[in-house]
């Protein structure tokens, strides 16, 4: 809340970096049209799961290559995006920390998803990504000190922390995901090629298989987890609309969208999901963008919004417990009473 008791300035948006393997043509374009359509004010672009999915400039290795990208950040900026280059959360080689030096020289703001990454951007501003962890004030400061100009936070944080280390954090410095899968844990194994029968070493890009990732399901077959590569995350789509309010309130600066496929598409065996595959990558996310843009700038009330959202989202459960000092797969309700996570 400002010294005149008003509300500060409506959140800026964020659209977070791609944590799946999408087909080159489909990322391109899906890139393309947020530039052009979408409402965020922050586009970040890396690859933050797998060392192996990054930009090459041997067009055998990696499908999205150098020239897509230099193409998907000229037509951000030439939209007025400002473009973000997020890290590895798991740099363990000497080619993977050059990597990030050279981006730093590159001249966009960085984000670091590790703290490897943050050692090699001392001495200029940097971003901190939601896979560093950040839980107590004693970290910001650090990281602050180390040049931090913005920083997501974990998706762990509840509200109450949320507003103690916004209220720490320069004006507008904050950013919290309100929609989208959580990344929970990274790992060096790679669950989803051995899911398939595979080893990492030769995994043959098999998660291009899953855009919207592999479905870790109960022995009952109800959904727990999703699995992308080596990394973990939600099975439920974060929504946090109804929080955006409190976020504002607590002095959060920057709200974080995370890309989806969209409507359970790869959530399963898998067949067929490149291209104009199963799923076909149905969730709108430029409409997505609007929707939470609209809510930020209390254009259109959370309830409304989240209706339409729903049909958006199909079968994909809603969670936002972990905002609410809950297990981060509940789903609580604008009363504060936990339920079934939305579907």
């Amino acid at each position: 809340m400002s010294a005149a008791g008003q509300l500060p300035a409506p959140p800026r948006l964020t659209l977070g970096p791609l944590l799946y393997h999408w087909p080159a043509p489909r990322r391109r374009d899906f890139y393309f049209r947020i530039a052009d359509e979408a409402p965020v004010d922050t586009v970040c672009l890396g690859e933050v799961i797998c060392a192996k999915r990054a930009p090459f400039h041997d067009a055998k290795r990696a499908p999205f290559h150098d020239d897509d990208l230099a193409a998907v950040i000229a037509r951000l900026e030439a939209a007025g995006k400002e473009v973000v280059m997020s890290t590895l959360a798991l740099v363990t080689t000497p080619r993977e920390l050059a990597a990030i030096a050279e981006l730093a020289a590159g001249g966009m703001l960085v984000e670091a998803n590790d703290v490897t990454a943050i050692q090699a951007l001392a001495g200029r501003a940097f971003a901190v990504g939601p896979m560093v962890n950040l839980f107590n004030e004693g970290t910001l400061d650090f990281l602050l000190r180390a040049g931090a100009a913005r920083v997501a936070l974990p998706v762990e944080l509840a509200l109450p922390a949320i507003g103690l280390l916004a209220a720490q954090a320069p004006a507008g410095a904050t950013e919290v995901q309100v929609f989208g899968r959580q990344t929970l844990a990274i790992s060096m194994r790679c669950y989803h090629a051995r899911a398939y029968g595979l080893h990492k070493d030769a995994c043959q890009f098999v998660c291009a298989r899953d855009p919207d990732g592999l479905a870790a399901d109960q022995l009952d077959g109800r959904g727990l987890l999703a699995v992308d590569g080596t990394a973990t995350l939600s099975h439920g789509y974060l929504v946090a609309l109804e929080e955006i309010a409190e976020l504002r309130r607590l002095g959060v600066g920057r709200l974080r969208l995370a890309p989806q496929w969209g409507v359970g598409a790869g959530m399963g065996a898998g067949e067929g999901a490149g291209e104009g595959g199963r799923g076909g990558g149905g969730l709108d996310m430029v409409r997505v963008a609007a929707l939470f843009r609209a809510v930020a700038d209390a254009a259109m009330a959370p309830g409304e919004a989240a209706g339409e959202l729903r049909v958006l989202t199909g079968a994909v459960p809603w969670i936002n417990g972990y905002l609410h000092g809950r297990p981060g797969m509940a789903w609580v309700g604008g009363g504060g009473a936990e339920g079934s996570p939305i579907r």
